[in-house]
């Protein structure tokens, strides 16, 4: 008998976890062994309450727009199963597995999602269930082991750098004296701030300063860096990840405010942009500003990578592909070939060791000082935002697909 495969997204959107969606409709209407394809809106916390949609219904026409449309179509959660395979939620989702006739089930997401992924196929081999367990990789946070790079990264590096590129041009108008500190997202890992370095032009173009979470951060030998630069540089770029942290392991976003935490223990971050605008101007007595790029990293679908669309989409097929090949409590993986041109291979990994890790930013890459970047991460990040995939327009703005709530 055909089974159903259910898909469901989960954690933080992206511009490109809609086309993985798009990946797993496409590869599950080609299908002769699947009935139907079900959404589950609001991931595994919204199908806890019967909370699913029909994909299958959904016309070609409209489903092709999810390549280009941002944030997460079926819903996003951030809910985290129990520990203890013996809780009463185990038995209450395979129940409703069994009721809407699901075989396979592929969930969309980062390290939490596929912590989610590892629990129901531990859970599946414990009652000697067939049903199939299928992670696919998205965080714009590049942080995912196993795996290359991440869907969502390519298009968040691309909006990074292109925004960078932009405000140095415009911070650069004035012969006054400025600093402009940008604050980009990254808890403990720097991928996406390491990204601003494809916005420089030239060899020392701004930005001057580049800061990430996996080096010691020093105050007094920031505002020394920028006293030295002022001198021969008026207006300075510096961008910092919104985790950096001093020697201690206190987040800068620490120094003046108490911080709270979700439901995974994630601590909040925001902030450390506006302390170092306030300490600059306090320290040097200069012009300065502090911009927070915040959600508009993740939902900038106008100018996506198309390389990370196109590979977001074969990621959400493979995925359907190794469902039906039999395999079960794995991620699809990408990796890089060891070619003169860039070329990704998908692979199938266990998603039990995966889960609940990060893939820190290589400490190799960053300079002995701590405060820049070197062109290793240039040469591996170029490919990843390549081509420029482009929504359709309506009335001067952008066509999304969106559910009505």
């Amino acid at each position: 008998m055909k089974k159903n495969i259910l898909v469901g997204q989960s954690g933080g959107p992206t511009a490109v976890i809609n086309s993985s969606l798009y990946g797993v409709i496409k590869a599950g209407r080609a299908s002769q062994e699947i009935n139907s394809v079900i959404g589950m809106v609001n991931g595994i916390e919204g199908f806890l309450q019967n909370q699913i949609l029909d994909l299958s219904a959904l016309p070609e026409q409209e489903a092709m727009l999810l390549c280009t449309t941002p944030a997460a179509y079926l819903g996003s959660c951030r809910y985290k199963l129990p520990e203890d395979l013996e809780h009463a939620v185990y038995g209450q989702i395979f129940e409703q597995f069994v009721q809407y006739q699901i075989g396979y089930f592929l969930y969309i997401g980062g390290n939490d999602s596929m912590d989610t992924v590892s629990k129901l196929s531990r859970y599946a081999a414990k009652i000697h269930s067939d049903i199939r367990f299928i992670g696919i990789p998205k965080t714009i946070d590049n942080d995912l082991i196993m795996t290359d790079h991440t869907p969502g990264f390519g298009s968040a590096a691309k909006f990074v750098a292109s925004m960078v590129r932009q405000m140095v041009l415009d911070s650069e108008v004035y012969h006054t004296k400025s600093v402009t500190i940008i604050e980009i997202m990254g808890r403990s890992a720097g991928w996406l701030t390491a990204a601003s370095a494809l916005a420089r032009k030239y060899e020392g173009d701004n930005p001057v300063l580049i800061y990430l979470p996996e080096a010691d951060f020093d105050l007094e030998e920031m505002l020394a860096r920028v006293t030295t630069l002022l001198e021969s540089k008026s207006n300075l770029i510096i961008c910092v990840s919104e985790g950096i942290h001093d020697q201690s392991g206190k987040l800068i976003c620490e120094y003046d405010q108490e911080i709270a935490t979700d439901v995974f223990g994630h601590k909040n971050l925001t902030g450390c942009g506006k302390i170092l605008e306030n300490t600059i101007k306090e320290r040097l007595g200069v012009k300065v500003r502090s911009v927070e790029l915040n959600i508009t990293q993740r939902s900038n679908a106008v100018e996506a990578s198309l390389t990370d669309v196109e590979e977001a989409q074969r990621c959400g097929e493979e995925g359907v592909q190794l469902a039906l090949q039999g395999e079960s409590g794995v991620m699809v993986g990408m990796e890089r070939k060891d070619t003169d041109s860039y070329e990704i291979q998908y692979k199938a990994v266990d998603v039990a060791q995966v889960c609940n890790q990060e893939k820190l930013f290589p400490k190799s890459w960053i300079t002995k000082d701590g405060a820049d970047i070197t062109q290793d991460f240039v040469q591996y990040a170029l490919p990843l935002i390549q081509g420029e995939s482009r929504p359709l327009m309506e009335n001067g703005l952008p066509l999304f697909l969106y559910r009505k709530h």
